[in-house]
């Protein structure tokens, strides 16, 4: 079926498939539609729907809160055409997307589960076929015995793989994580959707790198730090690192950051901060390559990043008070402009 989206950049057209949701139908063709989420969660690729008929395949979705339904709007990542349909997008669009990472659709087995602490669980997926990604992009996993898909950025970083790493933190309504915890989920399969995602790191930008991660928005980072590390980024930029987890009992890492500063000491910086309480004595004799500080992630990184900014681009990931302090900081402190600071709204 053909579907059309009517944008503030002028129309376009693509095929999209039966029972097929919209938004992914036009990203893997090559369009840059508005999302951040992609999984009904923060309601960015909000649509009109103007000629024809489109069914909401999650109509309890959270991020429908933001759409006027009597108004025939819809999220598009939630939603299939039932033929012929026509959008009215309040966005600029274009055929822009990077071929080399268009988006598609892949199986997954889940191997190699292990927990990281009691409530974050680190899992590997093989595909049925290769993906290549940038690095800080993420995919939609999605599983037969849970409603609606969850975004989960790759800890990887390689091209053309057949394997993706993920870290997964365990929410108290988390229907997905619970689903991942509560069961043996050793060989389960779930569908793949991406690779998707804007906070996204490459050589070429030459600039200075800062992160700052909360909790399990560490995964992203990770992916980016590996391939800077792997280009030998860093031998000529320097790179922050800020994780922040409530206490000791709650990081995970540890070692492989060590690992990154440990290939490239004199330009890379590592600092974990905890909200909840005072960094212990033996910490930094348990691992002399990492900095540590109290507090929240943010703040720390105020006080330690003072007059660093530089020639710097910003990525940020974690939960959304987090990430609103940090997007906070980097705009009246490090005065950084908005395209040089990344992220995805995950929730």
């Amino acid at each position: 079926m053909k579907i059309k989206v009517q944008t503030k950049s002028g129309e376009f057209e693509y095929d999209c498939e039966q029972d097929e949701i919209l938004l992914y139908a036009g990203l893997r063709h090559g369009l840059t539609l508005p999302y951040e989420c992609a999984t009904g969660t923060c309601g960015t690729c909000r649509a009109r729907v103007v000629e024809g008929e489109a069914r909401l395949e999650w109509a309890d979705a959270p991020g429908m809160s933001y759409v006027k339904q009597e108004k025939n709007e819809i999220l598009m990542c939630r939603a299939t055409a039932l033929g012929n349909c026509t959008l009215r997008v309040p966005a600029k669009v274009s055929e822009g997307i990077n071929h080399d990472v268009l988006p598609g659709y892949r199986n997954g087995e889940i191997g190699n589960v292990r927990l990281l602490t009691p409530d974050v669980m680190c899992f590997d997926l093989s595909l049925d076929q290769p993906v290549t990604f940038d690095a800080g992009q993420f995919v939609v996993l999605e599983a037969a015995d849970v409603t609606g898909g969850r975004a989960y950025s790759m800890v990887n970083y390689r091209r053309d793989t057949e394997t993706l790493k993920f870290v997964v933190k365990r929410k108290p309504d988390g229907k997905f994580s619970n689903w991942l915890f509560d069961r043996d989920v050793k060989g389960k399969h779930v569908d793949v959707y991406g690779p998707l995602g804007k906070a996204t790191f490459h050589p070429d930008d030459g600039k200075n790198v800062f992160c700052l991660a909360g909790g399990s928005g560490i995964a992203g980072i990770m992916s980016i730090i590996a391939r800077g590390c792997e280009e030998a980024y860093f031998r000529d930029h320097k790179g922050y690192v800020f994780f922040g987890v409530p206490t000791v009992r709650d990081a995970f890492f540890l070692d492989e950051l060590s690992g990154f500063v440990d290939a490239v000491p004199n330009n890379l910086e590592v600092t974990v901060a905890l909200s909840d309480e005072d960094v212990p004595a033996d910490l930094e004799k348990r691992f002399p390559r990492i900095k540590f500080g109290a507090g929240f992630v943010h703040v720390v990184a105020s006080e330690r990043m003072a007059g660093k900014y530089d020639n710097m681009i910003a990525y940020v990931a974690g939960p959304p008070a987090m990430v609103d302090g940090a997007l906070t900081m980097l705009v009246l402190e490090a005065r950084l402009p908005g395209t040089d600071i990344r992220y995805d709204k995950f929730t």
